[in-house]
């Protein structure tokens, strides 16, 4: 496992700079917190971004095809024009009334299960998962969490502490219980739901006997953190039952899969077949704007709204309602899940023809256009499939095409463009895969 807490990243001394940037770096170090990483090797800087492109103070087109909180493309026209003429009139909080509030509340959860009715904003993800672990925690009664080995699910002290990816230096709850997945445990397909559903058991069990108790699974459906281990769809069935039938909540975060990114569905949850109790929602929901959201029950929200009070100034502000609405719009009017499921199939054919012919390419794992690509045969040595990852990340990068790794060794490519990407733009993608495989030696 990496113990680098952001491998692809700028490491001073490593390569030569343009003294604008080597300028801006230095003036960014004396002022920032040291916490702050830059991407890639060479760091690049943007100064405005348009549909799938960015582009650096020299005009040069970058192709993005890792940035998964403008869902629909940088700097959405329509979205854009629905945050300036709310900002032109008033931001507000959830304190007064206001239509829109409501209107959109109800058109969120219109998009869900039917028992899925109820919805509190928030600012982001990690407010999301925040809050749904604070409802489970007061409906269940428990203290324990369930995650996944290598599960990333926010930055706030509650979340940080039940995220294994954020490495060693941030603490794990004694709450918190780790859970193997099927695939990386190289555990057959027809296996793979037993298997899940023992380790959640037995997490239960421990968390039981030690009289902690379970109040939830949380579990990110398309375990990008862990590698992107998707398959086979509903392999967490078992598991999301036996949390259910011991009185913990299951709380589905969506802030990577949800708004129409695995394509066939809505919410990524629903690829596998379950229904939750509570949903975190976050990042493509704004399309960049911070809003997010916990949609759920009735009755855990009830009993929660009944015993606490959650006042959040900014979640849920007439700003950010604005942005959701117009991203809700722009997805279901446009059919931009189905366009995200259309894109999904031409990558992965493509993807499949760049492994037949190129020897770098272990393992394809995809949910619509969220994508792992395993790097470097089984029998090369972990770190120098993690390095040949890393490679290939900053030779696209110089290539002008933005994409990371992910994993617990950081071997697996993190490919995950905004939804409205093209054929052409799967082309050039592709292109420059091959590319950049050639020239590591893939």
């Amino acid at each position: 496992m990496s113990t680098d807490l952001m491998p692809n990243r700028y490491r001073p001394g490593e390569c030569d700079l343009p003294a604008r940037e080597a300028e801006l770096i230095a003036r960014r170090d004396a002022v920032l917190g040291a916490s702050y990483r830059l991407q890639y090797r060479r760091p690049v800087q943007f100064v405005r971004g348009e549909g799938m492109w960015l582009y650096d103070p020299d005009d040069q087109a970058y192709l993005d095809f890792y940035n998964n909180v403008p869902s629909l493309g940088h700097c959405h026209p329509e979205v854009n024009a629905a945050m300036a003429e709310q900002a032109a009139r008033i931001s507000a909080n959830t304190r007064y009334l206001e239509p829109r509030l409501v209107e959109y509340a109800e058109r969120l959860v219109d998009s869900f299960p039917e028992e899925l009715d109820r919805v509190v904003f928030t600012c982001t993800g990690s407010e999301s998962n925040d809050l749904a672990l604070r409802i489970a925690r007061l409906v269940s009664g428990g203290e324990g969490v369930i995650v996944s080995s290598h599960a990333y699910h926010g930055t706030s002290a509650a979340v940080a502490a039940v995220s294994p990816n954020l490495g060693d230096a941030v603490k794990l709850s004694p709450f918190v219980r780790m859970v193997s997945l099927p695939g990386p445990a190289g555990i057959p397909e027809t296996q793979a739901r037993d298997f899940f559903e023992a380790q959640v058991r037995s997490a239960i069990q421990d968390l039981t006997r030690r009289g902690i108790g379970v109040a939830a699974l949380l579990i990110d459906s398309i375990f990008s953190s862990d590698g992107v281990w998707v398959d086979p769809p509903g392999f967490i069935a078992g598991g999301v039952a036996a949390v259910q039938d011991a009185g913990g909540l299951v709380i589905a975060d969506e802030v990577q899969p949800g708004f129409g990114r695995t394509g066939a569905h809505m919410w990524g949850f629903e690829r596998h077949g379950i229904l939750p109790d509570l949903v975190s929602l976050g990042k493509p929901m704004g399309n960049g704007f911070p809003i997010g959201a916990v949609v759920g029950r009735k009755a855990p929200m009830d009993l929660f709204g009944a015993t606490a009070r959650y006042s959040n100034t900014f979640a849920g502000n007439t700003v950010g309602i604005a942005a959701a609405d117009a991203v809700l719009t722009i997805l279901q009017r446009d059919q931009v899940p189905q366009n995200a499921l259309a894109m999904s199939e031409r990558l992965r054919a493509g993807l499949e023809e760049v492994a037949r012919r190129h020897g770098g390419i272990r393992a394809i794992r995809n949910a619509g256009l969220f994508f792992g690509i395993d790097i470097g045969p089984a029998e090369m040595p972990t770190l120098d499939r993690r390095a040949m990852a890393l490679d290939l990340v900053n030779a696209m990068r110089d290539d002008g095409v933005l994409i990371s790794t992910t994993g617990a060794n950081e071997d697996t490519l993190k490919v995950r463009p905004p939804l409205i990407c093209k054929s052409g733009d799967v082309d050039l993608f592709l292109v420059a895969i091959r590319r950049a495989l050639s020239g590591v030696g893939g």
